[in-house]
Order: structure tokens, then sequence, then C-alpha cells
């Protein structure tokens, strides 16, 4: 019970910031309405794919073998280190 009032809670914030904004620079209940239903909307739309494309990157950094010890003489994976000239 307490997830869904606080997920409900969130959906009013959003629509109430978006309402805020647009109004605050439009002067427009109408539109500012029109932006606190859109703007969440979106949201929603666009969370998902959000979360999927970070999950294919984490699963991608995962992937990838880790060639820099500790210590390494090289300082990145195959790099070879900087000379020091000594002037």
């Amino acid at each position: 019970m307490i997830t869904l009032v606080q997920k409900t809670s969130q959906v009013l914030l959003h629509m109430s910031v978006a309402f805020a904004v647009t109004y605050g620079f439009t002067g427009s209940l109408a539109v500012g309405g029109v932006a606190a239903i859109v703007e969440p909307v979106c949201n929603v739309l666009l969370l998902p794919l959000h979360d999927r494309v970070w999950q294919r990157i984490r699963e991608r950094l995962a992937l990838q073998p880790r060639n820099v010890a500790k210590g390494s003489a090289t300082g990145h994976a195959g790099a070879p280190a900087p000379a020091v000239v000594h002037g």
C-alpha cells in the first residue's frame, strides 16, 4: 500500500512541476495543463527504453576484460609508459 501512495505522490509531483514550469514560461493555464499530462506520459513511455540501454551498457562493460593491473608499468592496457625526460 505504501508503494502505491509513494508512486502516486511521485506522479503528482511530476505533474505539478511540469505545470508550474510551463505556466511560469507561458502564463497559460491551458498550456500548463497539457504539459502536466504530456510530460509524465512521455516519462512513463521512455523510462523502460532508458533502462534497457543502460542495462546493455552495464552488460558490455562487464564483458570487457580488465587489462590494467595495479602496479602495471603501462598505465593503460597495451599503451607504453610515458617517457621521462630529464632536462
